[in-house]
Formats: structure tokens, C-alpha cells, sequence
């Protein structure tokens, strides 16, 4: 059965700005790996940290192949993940960015 939303659309913005501040609130690892555990279900939090060591690879220049060697993950998720990394919001650059220093 689809999920019927019932927030406006500005509504779903200000329930993911909560959603963000809450985030930006967390202190520690420890807080912040208590938060996602609660917030997401085991395979929504696996498909989280797949995703984030897909971009740690290709950001090392590994090729998709070595990725997947590497991690298990599938190749769609690989380009997928590749694809965001060069062409979304900026997001995982800014981050990857951040954890160089």
C-alpha cells in the first residue's frame, strides 16, 4: 500500500529542517550512532553506511569493480552513489571535504 502524505509541501520542509536541526544538535559519535539507530531500521542504516563507504572509495579513485570487492555493494548503488558525488547537491564533496582536515 503507498504512504498518503498529508504535509503541504512547506510542511515537509519544515519537518526536514527539524529533522537537520536535530542532527546538528547531536554532540558526540555516541549520540549521533544512539540517534540513527532509533531513527532508521537496520537495513535503512546499513544502506546509509553502504552508501557513505561507496563515497569514500570513489573519492580514493578506486574503480567500481575494486568498490564492490571492497564492500559487498552492488554496482547500481556504486554508479548511483558515483553519480551524486559528481553531479548532486554537494553534499558527500562537502562532507569528504570536512574529513580530510
Amino acid at each position: 500500500m503507498k504512504d498518503h502524505r498529508i504535509l503541504s509541501p512547506h510542511e515537509e520542509v519544515a519537518a526536514e529542517d527539524e529533522l537537520f536541526r536535530a542532527l546538528l544538535s547531536l554532540r558526540d559519535l555516541a549520540e549521533c550512532r544512539a540517534f540513527f539507530q532509533d531513527l532508521c531500521t537496520p537495513a535503512e542504516l546499513q544502506a546509509l553506511k553502504d552508501r557513505w563507504a561507496v563515497a569514500e572509495c570513489l573519492a580514493e579513485g578506486l574503480s567500481y569493480r575494486q568498490i564492490h570487492d571492497r564492500t559487498g555493494v552492488s554496482l547500481t548503488t556504486i554508479s548511483r552513489v558515483a553519480r551524486y558525488l559528481s553531479n548532486g547537491a554537494g553534499g558527500y564533496q562537502k562532507v569528504l571535504k570536512h574529513l580530510k582536515k
